[in-house]
């Protein structure tokens, strides 16, 4: 029975991964979902144990609205707010709803490795774009949009995955003109908003939810919380929320998550997720700040620049294929991900994704300190 495997995470005993997108397991909120799921059943309420409405417990959208409303510096609309399992399911849920397969679909170069692969699992054909330090590079999704007309631009807007990239304000106004004037959507991927550590972001694309149809934001409990909860959260348009509360899979199941969402609104109503975070930010800063020191002490020929939030670091070695070096580097018991994984179009050989949020710093260092004698 012990041998039954519990978690996504696999390591073998002795390897340090520094390409884990997870929280350490010392970070997940225990205590917190404890206290949380007790107040829960003693107050004895029986309606999220039944099909839930479709966009989602409507108190618990109310808690999450108040919740957002503090660090967005503006009110949120809870009816805005349409609840989902996490951003994957949203993202999928996105290209059910449309996309067919042979349509066309924008992306960031780099871009999160995994979307790629939903929207592999969509048949959807994908157009890489360009993007410097101020994020998607305007002018070229300007001369993509002269050749192709997308469904929707894939953009993580705020400390992207992988390379930590914020899009400037002037480029948000100027992405959401495009979108309004050529028909596509922006699908924002904000899981990073709220993870901020040197800098704060600009206003997420979320606040544009309620005036603008084009916007559609997806968020989730997975960074700020824990990823088992499967819990996040679509903050859209009322013609987008209508459609995805009119879907198949909600007519048929009903709300998603309404359990979880009760429980979670629980940890929100004491203050335990603000605090929470609070914590993630002391926690992560400490980390990154080990991350990129032994990354200039060990490894000088990496070129990189330290995020101001999220979870990674993507840092260029000069000269080396990162999948080839990535073998070589298992003889070492280090891991990373290697660039090619984050590009559209096999592009990005030379950069890898060095995540910090997994280990504690004196892990971090020794993980970076073997990847340097696996280089030299």
């Amino acid at each position: 029975m012990n041998d039954l495997p519990v978690t996504q995470i696999s390591i073998p005993p002795g390897f340090i991964d520094l390409g884990m997108g997870n929280p350490d397991f010392d970070l997940l909120p225990l205590s917190i979902m404890r206290r949380a799921s007790e107040a829960y059943f003693e107050r004895g309420e029986l309606n999220s144990l039944q099909y839930g409405a479709e966009q989602g417990n409507g108190y618990f959208r109310a808690t999450l609205a108040d919740f957002l409303s503090v660090p967005f510096k503006s009110r949120v609309n809870p009816d805005s707010l349409f609840v989902t399992q996490g951003a994957s399911s949203a993202i999928d849920l996105i290209c059910t709803l449309y996309t067919r397969p042979g349509d066309v679909i924008f992306v960031e170069e780099p871009t999160y490795f995994l979307a790629l692969r939903i929207f592999a699992d969509h048949g959807l054909r994908v157009i890489s774009i360009p993007m410097d330090e101020d994020g998607l590079l305007i002018e070229k999704l300007e001369d993509a949009l002269d050749r192709h007309k997308p469904k929707f631009i894939y953009t993580i807007p705020t400390f992207q995955n992988p390379s930590g990239r914020t899009l400037s304000p002037a480029r948000r106004i100027k992405l959401i003109e495009l979108a309004q004037r050529d028909k596509f959507l922006i699908l924002a991927d904000e899981v990073y908003h709220l993870l901020g550590y040197t800098e704060k972001p600009p206003a997420p694309f979320a606040l544009l939810a309620d005036d603008v149809e084009e916007v559609i934001s997806i968020n989730s409990f997975s960074k700020i919380m824990a990823p088992g909860l499967r819990l996040g959260w679509i903050q859209a348009h009322q013609k987008i929320l209508k459609e995805l509360a009119g879907c198949g899979l909600l007519d048929s199941g009903g709300g998603l998550n309404p359990f979880t969402s009760a429980i979670v609104r629980e940890a929100i109503e004491t203050g335990d997720l603000a605090k929470n975070i609070a914590h993630l930010h002391k926690e992560y800063v400490t980390r990154l700040n080990a991350l990129t020191a032994a990354l200039h002490q060990y490894i000088p020929l990496a070129e990189f620049t330290p995020p101001q939030g999220g979870f990674f670091v993507w840092a260029r070695i000069p000269g080396k294929d990162t999948s080839a070096l990535r073998q070589h580097a298992k003889k070492f018991k280090v891991d990373f991900r290697p660039g090619e994984l984050f590009s559209g179009q096999k592009g990005t050989r030379e950069y890898m994704r060095l995540g910090f949020c997994f280990y504690e710093p004196s892990a971090i260092e020794e993980g970076v300190i073997r990847l340097g004698n696996c280089l030299s």
